[in-house]
């Protein structure tokens, strides 16, 4: 496969699994009890973050001659782990709540490593914006498991 063209994809999967991202703090904030200001902040400010992460990889993508896949996930079982997050909120307590988005937050570390692997020979500057990325959602997850840490 031509490097751009692997480039693409990798976007792709990426715009993927964070619109995955957005629906699923949007879906943690309507869960949330009226005394969980807190998290909401956080949650609103996380989705914010992976629509950002959405238009710069989308901006990417065009400016390769590609097309943006702007949907949610499919197939692919890492990006289901976010909307399986989403489901899992339901009854929850903040701390359950904090659990689950956790684990969404795991999957797309995943996401970001695995892109980021020498196999896809991705250009320097996707790397770098991936990087970026990916520092933002380590810092985010360090963030929801102290929180979730501190409710044990």
């Amino acid at each position: 496969m031509e490097t751009t063209e692997k480039s693409i994809e990798v976007l792709n999967d990426l715009i993927e699994i964070n619109n995955d991202r957005v629906a699923g703090f949007a879906h943690a904030v309507h869960e949330l009890k009226e005394n969980d200001g807190d998290l909401k902040v956080l949650f609103l400010q996380l989705r914010e973050e992976s629509r950002e992460n959405v238009h710069e990889l989308s901006t990417a993508i065009n400016k390769n001659g590609g097309e943006a896949e702007l949907d949610m996930s499919g197939d692919g079982a890492l990006h289901r782990m976010w909307l399986d997050v989403k489901e899992a909120f339901t009854g929850h307590d903040r701390m359950g709540i904090l659990a689950e988005c956790e684990r969404g937050e795991d999957a797309i570390k995943k996401a970001y490593e695995s892109a980021l692997s020498p196999d896809n020979e991705l250009p320097p500057q996707i790397i770098e914006m991936l990087l970026r990325q990916q520092q933002d959602i380590i810092a985010s997850h360090n963030q929801i498991k102290a929180l979730r840490d501190s409710e044990a």
